[in-house]
């Protein structure tokens, strides 16, 4: 017997039979299989000493996931100089407690944040291909919509508190040092562009005058927003959101990033030029994803240890 079209079952049942494992493995294994990015960046004064920095992005936190619990909790091993925390810690209203659990020893190191829009909104259910038409139309974020209505409100506020109780330093459009052996470390923040929170004109200006470096940090790279840094003549910005792609193809790479940033630099170190000036960009492929796709392929959950180093 064959099924319709011609196709025989055999091959049909074949099919479906590579589908469901490859949904297993991106499900099962892949999105819990944590890695540890490491990469070097020249920007430091010359002579000073190299800095290691660790940045976390996108955990989207949902109640039970423990092996995430304990991997971000085992980070803290590292010892890094600081912490830069690029946003979307939340895929669930209830789960700040185990965000704070889970980067409880991370909070006991000098750090920065921002919020993504999912630190802000509860996760909704989204056809995977609409990244796809989005990507196609030039539409992403609520660029050309209105502001988020009908929406869950996460509690985002409960992770603020934590954060700045532990001497975190908020960068939601504004600016802050770290003090650090002698060195002192300037940091820009936006607001997420993904959700047309981001409010350059209140931190334009560029590096703070005096420090040693000034770093800009965001959670989703919207050309914009790196258009702006860049200009202002800052020498690295750290930020998230992307996944990775997500879902990618092996040898081949992502097909969608989620905003306007190419693919070819949807993870890892790249740099980006405008205005005639020159910056790194650094972003994390993070170590979660939303709840409602909760899978990866050929793009594992990350976390990126960052040695600054003097420049040549």
């Amino acid at each position: 017997m064959r099924a319709r079209y011609g196709i025989p079952l055999k091959v049909t049942a074949g099919i479906t039979a590579v589908g469901a494992a490859g949904i297993a493995y991106a499900a099962g294994f892949e999105a819990r299989s944590y890695r540890l990015r490491r990469v070097t960046v020249p920007v430091l004064p010359p002579g000073a000493r190299p800095l290691r920095v660790l940045q976390v992005s996108d955990i989207h936190m949902v109640g039970g996931q423990r092996k995430k619990q304990r991997w971000l909790q085992s980070l803290a091993g590292l010892r890094p100089d600081f912490v830069v925390n690029t946003g979307d810690n939340l895929s669930d209203p209830e789960g700040v407690p185990e965000v704070l659990d889970a980067l409880g020893p991370l909070l006991e190191f000098p750090g920065v944040y921002v919020f993504g829009s999912n630190d802000y909104y509860g996760p909704s259910f989204r056809n995977p291909a609409r990244y796809l038409l989005e990507k196609v139309q030039g539409k992403h974020g609520l660029n050309g919509k209105d502001a988020a209505v009908n929406v869950v409100r996460n509690p985002w506020e409960d992770i603020r508190d934590g954060f700045d109780a532990a001497g975190w330093v908020n960068l939601t459009n504004t600016r802050g040092r770290l003090k650090l052996d002698g060195l002192e470390i300037a940091f820009t923040g936006l607001d997420d562009p993904h959700i047309k929170r981001d409010r350059y004109a209140q931190v334009a200006g560029g590096p703070e005058a005096g420090a040693d470096l000034s770093l800009a940090v965001v959670h989703a790279p919207y050309i914009r927003a790196l258009d702006a840094f860049t200009a202002d003549g800052y020498p690295l910005i750290l930020a998230g959101h992307t996944h990775g792609g997500q879902l990618c193809i092996p040898f081949y790479g992502a097909l969608v990033t989620n905003c306007d940033l190419d693919t070819d630099r949807v993870k890892g170190l790249s740099a980006h030029e405008f205005g005639g000036n020159r910056s790194y960009l650094h972003v994390s492929a993070g170590c979660g994803t939303n709840r409602y796709t909760p899978v990866r392929f050929a793009c594992a959950p990350e976390a990126t240890l960052l040695t600054l180093t003097p420049q040549h």
